[in-house]
């Protein structure tokens, strides 16, 4: 089975994470201000990482078996993007994150893209928040299990990130795109729905799909069209280069 990578960032939690997608062997990595979460819920995490500017209690110290890294404020990768880095070096390809919408709008933005960089290397990551689940997927197909639909208007969107995805598929869902070319100006994907009691499927052949569906629905299975090589990078913990001094 996949590794799984649980991080805990500093956005909005809206309320308690589901301890049922916090698997009892997960990694976690608390990446900054995630480390007031991680105290509240009483879970220490395998490493925390961060410049430590949205840290409200007290840095990190030499706590019991907790690695810190700590980053500089002028750097080029964000703090996510380094908790994943820490998260993939650790052997996960599953990234289960909290705290990584809301807040900022830039932060959440660059946490969908980072979604999309996982997919676009084989592996899946999914954002938790407010009642929905972000994921991305790249040249592949997510599948759901069939379940109750407890609640109408629970929505299943689906956007290209790629300038352009073909083949885009959605059996099972309520509108059932069939061989459909969806790009990342082109909406057509948003505001689906799940059918009672009927599995689907989002499938794409070529292209990445980010893909929002509520967070009761258990998250899906993954295939690939095709194998992934290479990773996500090497963790950064220099001064930008691209400072202008």
């Amino acid at each position: 089975m996949t590794k799984v990578c649980v991080i805990f960032g500093a956005g909005e939690y809206y309320g308690s994470p589901d301890a049922s997608l916090i698997p009892s062997d997960a990694y976690i990595v608390a990446a900054d201000g995630g480390l007031d979460h991680t105290r509240a819920l009483g879970i220490t995490p395998n490493v925390v990482v961060g410049d430590f500017d949205s840290l409200e209690g007290a840095r990190p110290t030499a706590e019991a078996g907790m690695r810190t890294v700590v980053l500089p404020p002028l750097k080029d990768d964000p703090d996510m993007l380094s908790a994943l880095k820490i998260g993939w070096a650790a052997g996960c390809r599953e990234f289960r994150i909290w705290g990584g919408l809301g807040g900022r709008v830039d932060h959440t933005l660059s946490n969908i893209q980072l979604m999309a960089l996982l997919a676009q290397h084989g592996a899946s990551g999914y954002l938790f928040g407010d009642g929905t689940v972000i994921t991305a997927i790249c040249d592949g197909a997510l599948t759901f299990a069939a379940h109750p639909v407890a609640k109408a208007g629970r929505m299943v969107s689906v956007f290209s990130l790629s300038d352009v995805s073909l083949d885009v598929n959605e059996p099972g869902l309520k509108y059932e795109l069939e061989h459909g070319t969806l790009t990342n100006t082109v909406v057509q994907g948003v505001s689906n729905e799940f059918r009672d009691n009927v599995p689907a499927s989002i499938s794409v052949a070529q292209g990445t799909l980010i893909v929002t569906f509520p967070i009761e629905v258990a998250l899906p299975s993954i295939e690939h069209v095709h194998d992934f090589e290479g990773g996500i990078g090497e963790l950064d913990t220099e001064v930008s280069a691209l400072l202008v001094r």
